[in-house]
C-alpha cells in the first residue's frame, strides 16, 4: 500500500513555498498527497495538482482586535474539521510549514496519533510552531540558533530551501515580461506576498530619483497597485507567479521585507539585497532578527523603517548597487546547496514514517 503524506501551512507565501518544493518529490515516489489550508488564504492559490481541503481558521494575533473573540471558536471548529479529515485520509505523516492555519491541523493529527514534522523558516519560533512543538516528532530549522532550548533529538538544522525553478529563471524572459524601453539595471521591490504599505509608499515617493538609474519592478500586494502611476521604467504587479524566477534572475539589486523564504531565494541567486524588516510592533520581531543575521554574514544591508526618509532610502539603494560585487562575493562563500537541504528533509520524513 502506498504511503500518504499530508501537508499544511499558510497565511503567507513563506509558509507555503517549502511545501511546494516537497510535494512533487513525494508525488514522483507514488505517495498519496493532500493539503489542508484555509478557505481564502494564499496557499489555496499556490497549491496545485493535489487535493486541497479547506478548514476554518482563526488568526493568532499579538494585538487587540474584536476578531480575537471569534477566533478561538474558529480554531476549535478547525480542529474538529482537521480531526475528521485526517481520520478519513489516514496519512503516515504530517508536514507542517507553520502559519496560523497549521495549528488545528497539528492538533487534529495528534488526536489521530499521526507523527508530525514542523518546519520553522525564521530565526525564532513563530507562535503557531511554539504551540505545535510539544505535539511534534521533529523540528526542522532554517537557522542553526532557532529553538535553542529544544532537545537535539527533536531539532534538526536543515538550512534554507528554495523552489528549484527559482534557479532556472531566464533574464531574457524577464525582460520580455516587463517590456522595459531603456537598458538600465533592474531594481526589484518585494513587500512580501501580502504587500507592504510602508514600502509601497516610500518607493512611490522616491520614483523620480530612482528611475534616473533603474528600471523598477514593484510587487505591491493584492489590491495595492496604483493605476494613476504610469511612469516609463516602472512596472507594478499585485503578485508575480510563474514568471517570478525570470524576474528574480533579471534583477540587479532587490529591496525586500525580511521574511526568511524571500531572503533565502535571494541568497541562492546571489542578489544584493536591502532588507527593511517589519517592525517589532508589527510582528514578533523575527524579521529584524532575520535581517540582522544576513547582514552580519555580509549578504545584505538593513534599513529600519522608523529611521528612513526618501533621501536615506534612495541613497541606500544606490549604495547597494555601487557595492553589489562585494555582496555577491560574500554570498559566493555560502556552501550549503539547495539539493542538500531538500534531501535532508526527505530523509527526515522517511525516517519518521518507518
Amino acid at each position: 500500500m502506498n504511503k500518504k503524506i499530508l501537508f499544511t501551512g499558510g497565511g503567507t507565501a513563506g509558509h507555503v513555498m517549502i511545501n511546494m518544493v516537497l510535494i512533487p518529490k513525494f508525488m514522483e515516489k507514488g505517495w498519496g498527497v493532500e493539503y489542508i489550508g484555509s478557505q481564502n488564504g494564499i496557499e489555496k492559490l499556490l497549491v496545485q495538482n493535489v487535493k486541497y481541503n479547506s478548514i476554518s481558521t482563526g488568526k493568532l494575533r499579538r494585538y487587540w482586535d474584536w476578531e480575537n473573540f471569534k477566533d478561538p471558536f474558529k480554531i476549535i471548529h478547525g480542529c474538529l474539521q482537521s480531526y475528521k479529515l485526517i481520520k478519513k485520509m489516514n496519512p503516515d505523516v504530517i508536514f507542517s510549514a507553520g502559519g496560523f492555519v497549521s495549528v488545528p491541523v497539528v492538533i487534529g493529527a495528534w488526536l489521530n496519533r499521526v507523527p508530525i514534522i514542523i518546519r520553522e523558516p525564521d530565526s525564532t519560533l513563530g507562535l503557531a510552531n511554539k504551540i505545535a512543538l510539544p505535539f511534534s516528532k521533529k523540528l526542522c530549522t532554517t537557522f542553526p540558533q532557532t529553538g535553542g532550548n529544544v532537545s537535539t533529538k527533536k531539532k534538526v538544522y536543515v538550512g534554507p530551501i528554495v523552489r528549484e525553478e527559482i534557479e532556472r529563471g531566464n533574464v531574457l524572459r524577464g525582460r520580455s515580461y516587463c517590456k522595459f524601453q531603456q537598458d538600465k539595471p533592474v531594481l526589484l521591490i518585494m513587500g512580501g506576498s501580502q504587500g507592504a504599505k510602508w514600502i509601497n509608499d516610500m518607493v512611490r515617493k522616491s520614483l523620480d530619483t530612482l528611475l534616473l538609474n533603474f528600471n523598477i519592478v514593484h510587487m505591491c500586494g493584492k489590491g495595492k497597485v496604483d493605476p494613476a502611476i504610469g511612469m516609463e521604467g516602472y512596472m507594478q504587479f499585485e503578485y508575480i507567479g510563474e514568471e517570478l524566477p525570470h524576474i528574480l534572475n533579471m534583477a540587479s539589486v532587490v529591496v525586500s521585507r525580511a521574511g526568511s523564504t524571500a531572503i533565502s531565494e535571494l541568497l541562492f541567486l546571489k542578489k544584493p539585497m536591502l532588507l527593511i524588516p517589519l517592525t517589532n510592533g508589527s510582528s514578533r520581531g523575527d524579521q529584524v532578527l532575520n535581517a540582522d543575521h544576513f547582514a552580519r554574514q555580509g549578504y545584505a544591508e538593513v534599513l529600519l523603517q522608523d529611521r528612513v526618509n526618501t533621501s536615506t532610502f534612495t541613497h541606500a539603494v544606490n549604495k547597494l548597487y555601487t557595492n553589489k560585487e562585494r555582496y555577491i562575493q560574500n554570498m559566493n562563500g555560502y556552501k550549503k546547496t539547495n539539493d542538500e537541504g531538500i534531501h535532508q528533509l526527505l530523509d527526515i520524513i522517511n525516517e519518521v514514517v518507518k
